[in-house]
């Protein structure tokens, strides 16, 4: 079968173990990041299965339309970046694990990785050093400390349980089966949705973005964060109002955050609000990336290559 796999930018898949799955088949690996719907479909044209890394190209109908030999998507977790109604017209399968009890170890590190990094301005003092400076601030300290979640699954359960070994006060809000998962686990559980963000000291996001979600957290919400409060963000950018995180920065509450998620990605503009921004530690989408979750992950994704053979010309690929 013709393979392709969509921005591995450090060319880091051939390198693992798993990739010997894809033994005997003709795998073509594309280091860059491309959106252009002509080059994808130029680039693509003899593809009969596409593999893609998480959310990072979009696969829209203009694009699907042009792939005649595309018979199989295969990646891993959440998909809002395919169209599965033009896929279920053209014949297309999709196949993503949901990798069900299993969080990304690597993006709760991350999340709280951050966390630690914004509250002892670790990226900040740093870059001080190096500029010859000593000390150029005071940060706090986590113990005894609110740690909001919002969001109780498999990462922000993770997350939760970080807080508790570094001695802070848990406290989460979510659905009510999530609530109640987080009560059984011996987490307090907020009030509402508007005392998470008011009592919290950390308030870390951990939701999927689907309809329900997206711009769940409105200027309000911000609006009554404590001015000595982080908000950190390594889900999903569009989780949070577009334009609000930003301005509640400058209005100063809350005052800091650590983001791995941007409205728009890839960032190539230095000038980005927040990445000017004094008070934000942020990295580029690497919740997720490191090379021991690759093999987690792209062990799946080439399993799911391995169960489907072709069954024709035209037929499209069996289960």
């Amino acid at each position: 079968m013709k393979i392709a796999i969509l921005d591995d930018y450090h060319d880091t898949l051939r390198t693992l173990r798993c990739f010997g799955k894809l033994g005997g088949h003709d795998v073509t690996i594309w280091n860059d990041h491309v959106q252009d719907v002509d080059a994808l479909a130029a680039r693509l044209r003899d593809t009969e299965v596409l593999v893609l890394i998480r959310e990072r190209t979009q696969i829209r109908a203009p694009l699907l339309e042009r792939l005649p030999h595309l018979r199989l998507i295969s990646q891993r977790s959440v998909y809002p970046h395919i169209d599965i109604d033009a896929c279920t017209r053209l014949g297309v399968i999709v196949s993503s694990s949901q990798h069900p009890g299993t969080p990304s170890y690597a993006a709760a590190e991350l999340t709280w990785g951050l966390v630690l990094g914004a509250m002892r301005q670790i990226p900040q003092q740093m870059a001080a050093l190096r500029a010859g400076k000593w000390q150029i601030g005071i940060g706090s300290t986590l113990r005894d400390k609110t740690l909001g979640i919002f969001g109780y699954g498999r990462i922000g359960s993770v997350v939760a349980g970080y807080g508790r070994a570094f001695g802070m006060n848990v406290l989460v809000w979510a659905r009510e089966t999530s609530l109640a998962r987080a009560r059984a686990d011996g987490y307090a559980t907020a009030a509402s949705k508007a005392a998470l963000f008011a009592d919290s000291d950390v308030l870390s996001l951990h939701m999927r973005l689907v309809a329900a979600t997206r711009g769940i957290v409105t200027a309000d919400d911000l609006a009554r964060m404590k001015p000595s409060a982080l908000l950190v963000n390594t889900s999903r950018a569009p989780l949070i109002a577009p334009g609000a995180l930003v301005a509640a920065l400058r209005a100063g509450r809350p005052g800091m955050a650590a983001v791995d998620v941007f409205e728009e990605e890839p960032v190539r503009d230095p000038r980005h609000p927040l990445l000017v921004m004094d008070n934000v530690v942020a990295t580029p989408h690497i919740g997720y990336v490191s090379r021991d979750e690759y093999e987690i992950q792209f062990t799946d994704i080439f399993d799911q290559i391995a169960l489907r053979r072709p069954c024709g010309p035209g037929r499209g690929l069996l289960w």
